[in-house]
């Protein structure tokens, strides 16, 4: 691809204001277009931002009258499979907001899209852009706990954002559990094979679908993953990035989502084969958190896209990876809906 990127953001709600001034501050990228499906807000949106560009409803016209070759997708998850593979056959790759697509067979027909037509498509997962999780990465991949056997992590979170949202049939399961399914593959290095979720709206919940799921996930390393998640939690809340602990052969992990993670690992020399006599902490590198430091969130998952297209290679959140957290997304819903174990083979395109 040319080294100039003239881009058409579509979808002109709150979120595309992050994408709209990370575009405007690149030099090689230029904005051609905004798309809504009410032009008024794409026409609000360019006075605000200064912006001096088209607007249009439709995104085939979009990209055929501005000579486009790269997409922002920021619409509703509703829209994801439209805008993304209109773009990728009218000649665009594709940036777009999570979820990748809203059901498993959308999914499907965007990775084999992807590959027909060559165009790159990755995905939005900024909560891998965070130096601390990086470091948690770290004190797995070098076994410092050892093999790990077991993954926990609490999302307890109640915000009132209002909007699509709060009309959805699984708001928690389908927005937001996505970013920590998606951690737990980048933590632990590995792929989901199976789930069984039970999925529920608890007392006081505010959204008409069910807002709090539980899922157990057996992962291709052999680990199980253990999710508890809510969206109406009031009080006492996790953190956004949750609240992980990752049990080993020699230890645990521990990372709160506000703090530095560390772990603690039995001292050398103090197991006897019956009895663990003492534990030593173990604390997150500190060169790996200044690594990732400055650029962080949607910003360092939007360098690292723009990155690929330059180095031709696949994004870090390339929709063929990303594909894998989006199956743990539909089969927990499946294994909802069912109530029993799903495989997730069958949720992946090939």
């Amino acid at each position: 691809m040319s080294e100039s990127y003239k881009v058409v953001v579509a979808g002109c709600g709150g979120m595309s204001n992050v994408w709209i001034d990370y575009a405007i501050e690149r030099a090689d990228t230029e904005i051609v277009a905004l798309v809504d499906i009410k032009q008024e807000f794409a026409e609000s949106m360019r006075e605000r931002k200064g912006l001096n560009c088209r607007t249009f409803t439709d995104i085939a016209e979009a990209i055929e009258q501005t000579g486009a070759n790269l997409v922002f997708d920021v619409t509703i998850p509703a829209s994801h499979f439209n805008i993304a593979s209109t773009a990728m056959k009218n000649g665009c790759h594709v940036f777009g907001e999570k979820p990748l697509a809203e059901t498993p067979e959308e999914c499907k027909s965007l990775i084999q899209i992807t590959e027909e037509t060559g165009q790159s498509h990755a995905v939005m997962q900024n909560r891998r852009f965070d130096p601390r999780i990086r470091a948690l990465r770290k004190i797995i991949d070098t076994g410092t706990i050892g093999k790990p056997g077991f993954v926990n992590a609490d999302f307890f979170i109640g915000p009132h954002f209002g909007g699509f949202r709060d009309t959805m049939a699984s708001p928690l399961l389908l927005d937001m559990a996505i970013h920590t399914f998606d951690q737990a593959r980048l933590i632990l290095g590995a792929d989901p094979v199976s789930v069984y979720c039970h999925e529920f709206n608890p007392a006081g919940s505010w959204y008409a679908g069910s807002a709090a799921a539980i899922c157990i996930f057996e992962m291709s390393d052999g680990s199980v993953f253990n999710y508890r998640g809510s969206w109406c939690a009031e009080g006492a809340h996790t953190s956004w990035e949750s609240d992980w602990r990752i049990t080993g052969e020699k230890g645990t992990a521990i990372w709160n989502g506000h703090e530095a993670p560390y772990a603690e690992v039995v001292a050398p020399g103090e197991q006897d084969g019956k009895f663990i006599k003492s534990f030593i902490r173990v604390e997150a590198d500190q060169e790996v958190i200044d690594a990732h430091s400055e650029r962080t969130g949607h910003t360092g998952c939007l360098d690292e896209m723009f990155l690929s297209l330059q180095e031709n290679r696949r994004a870090e959140t390339d929709s063929r990876d990303n594909q894998y957290s989006m199956a743990m997304v539909n089969a927990a819903l499946e294994s909802a809906k069912t109530g029993r174990k799903v495989d997730i083979a069958g949720f992946i395109g090939q």
